[in-house]
């Protein structure tokens, strides 16, 4: 198995690249174990799954649920270690059957997963170490409330800001009367048009978009 992401943890798309791994929580009866896929263009949870035993069947369910939030059946590649709930039969036909590319940490090297272990030990540190669960019902429901009441909404409004961000910085200008669609504009009259604190909310990925953009205008101006 191909590792396919070499410790890049960078997505210039939605849904082109995803990362999956099992950790487990302590609670009363024993342990909860949790599988999460994130989705490296955000580091939003777009799959998890829990349960008390750790299998192949605790993966699948995360990973399908991935696949029935992502639109369309374009192909993502999808990272893990080689952990035999990783190396199943059952599994890998399972990826092959929904257009998913599989990628797998070099043997031994516990960094090429780096981007799901961050996700683990910062929801440990800030929720689940703060906490003594007594019963599996109230290790899960504790859980879930972090990675859907508090992870995804906080990401999702970073991109909506993101994305309302770029907006400003594209749309046409009243005093250049420049518009993105149908005409260039020249560089220094574009960087003045625009609303200097939108940059601070671009991501790295909006921020390579916009110097394409400028990049082009200037070739054009």
């Amino acid at each position: 198995m191909r590792n396919h992401l070499s410790r890049d943890f960078t997505a210039n798309e939605p849904n082109t690249k995803w990362v999956v791994d099992i950790t487990y929580i302590r609670r009363g009866e024993g342990w909860l174990y949790l599988c999460a896929v994130l989705d490296l263009y955000s580091g939003k949870v777009v799959g998890w799954s829990m349960a008390p035993v750790q299998d192949r069947h605790l993966v699948l369910k995360a990973v399908m649920m991935a696949c029935w939030q992502r639109p369309g059946r374009s192909e993502v590649i999808l990272h893990s270690d080689r952990g035999t709930q990783f190396t199943s039969a059952e599994y890998q036909q399972f990826l092959k059957d929904n257009h998913i590319v599989n990628s797998m940490s070099d043997v031994g090297h516990c960094a090429d997963n780096a981007a799901a272990e961050g996700f683990f030990g910062k929801l440990k540190r800030e929720r689940v170490h703060r906490r003594r669960y007594l019963s599996l019902a109230e290790a899960r429901t504790d859980v879930f409330d972090d990675i859907e009441r508090f992870h995804n909404p906080l990401i999702q409004r970073r991109l909506d800001a993101e994305d309302e961000a770029f907006r400003l910085l594209t749309q046409s200008s009243v005093e250049t009367g420049w518009n993105p669609k149908f005409q260039p504009c020249p560089a220094h009259q574009l960087q003045q048009a625009r609303p200097v604190r939108a940059f601070s909310c671009l991501s790295p990925t909006r921020r390579a978009q916009l110097a394409a953009l400028d990049n082009t205008n200037r070739m054009a101006g």
